[in-house]
């Protein structure tokens, strides 16, 4: 069966001035799935997200949002799409309920409609305690979850998540992420950009890493950890002495090291062959392990591989 795109991007360029930010940018995202657009801070994420959701005008290529070209139908784009920015985009005076109904009836939806509505949102993001108070008594938690039931409250297919995370602590993020898997489940086709590598990992279905304004890699979570290497055995020891024993004993596989930490790494292929070797080799040597772990490569891995440049990684 043919696959169905929801979110079709091709040769995407946009400069201000002479700084060019995309040159080229391609993208597919397969209806009913989640797509996490990942790179470096400048590397053209958000500018990306606002050419899609017709915040922003741009120079060259084509944008296709269920059908609909951004240049030519930006309405059409518009009624389809929902957006949740970096920073919450509510009106922090009324309360939870009004900035819902009021949404609302922006998009036409009748008084009685728009109430109906608001009060599935509210129950859906769990604010119903909330619904009357004033915006501005909200935390920042309570307020990420608003804005994204704000982008909702007309049902759109296609939904563009910005950061949505960004400033949230571990307990209100690891909230948003099931509202997110929720949203997913329900057949919404979700394009996330994430600063946070953990999430794109939880929650997407594939992942482009761009940089430079160019797509530099593309595919699921796994599929791209292979392409960074092989697993990494490492091993701690428990005194210096120890430390340096088995620094001579194990010798050329040695992958990284290091001496404050007493650790030494080595990248495995055949995980139950090499660690038996590497073991075998110190128990001969009388040299002791205090603790020994198995580590697959990470996100953080492909983004120091494929960019050069630090991540934020989990929080």
């Amino acid at each position: 069966m043919a696959k169905s795109y929801a979110i079709t991007v091709k040769n995407l360029k946009k400069s201000y001035g002479k700084n060019q930010v995309l040159n080229g940018i391609n993208l597919a995202v397969e209806r009913g799935t989640m797509l996490a657009l990942l790179g470096p801070n400048g590397a053209g994420k958000t500018t990306t997200v606002r050419i899609m959701s017709t915040l922003l005008g741009y120079d060259a290529g084509t944008v296709s949002i269920e059908g609909h070209d951004v240049a030519t139908s930006p309405d059409d784009v518009r009624s389809i799409i929902g957006l949740t920015g970096q920073s919450a985009a509510v009106d922090e005076i009324l309360t939870g309920r009004e900035n819902l109904i009021m949404m609302g009836r922006l998009y036409r939806l009748t008084k009685e409609s728009a109430k109906a509505r608001a009060n599935e949102l509210l129950e859906q993001f769990d604010l119903v305690d909330a619904a009357d108070r004033s915006v501005k008594t909200y935390s920042g938690g309570m307020r990420r979850r608003l804005d994204l039931a704000v982008s909702l409250i007309a049902t759109p297919p296609v939904i563009f998540l910005d950061e949505p995370t960004t400033g949230l602590d571990p307990r209100s993020r690891i909230a948003m992420w099931d509202i997110i898997n929720r949203l997913k489940e329900s057949g919404k086709t979700i394009l996330l950009t994430t600063q946070y590598l953990e999430e794109a990992d939880q929650l997407a279905d594939n992942i482009v890493v761009i940089d430079g304004g160019k797509v530099i890699a593309e595919g699921t979570a796994k599929e791209l950890k292979s392409k960074v290497g092989k697993d990494r055995l490492e091993l701690t020891f428990a005194s210096a002495a120890t430390y340096k024993n088995a620094l001579d004993s194990i010798g050329k596989q040695i992958f990284d090291s290091n001496e404050e930490e007493k650790t030494i790494t080595l990248v495995i292929s055949d995980t139950n062959k090499d660690v038996s070797d590497v073991l075998n080799r110190l128990t001969k040597a009388k040299v002791k392990i205090e603790s020994m772990d198995i580590h697959k490569p990470t996100l953080d891995d492909v983004f120091l591989s494929l960019t050069g440049k630090a991540k934020k990684g989990k929080k």
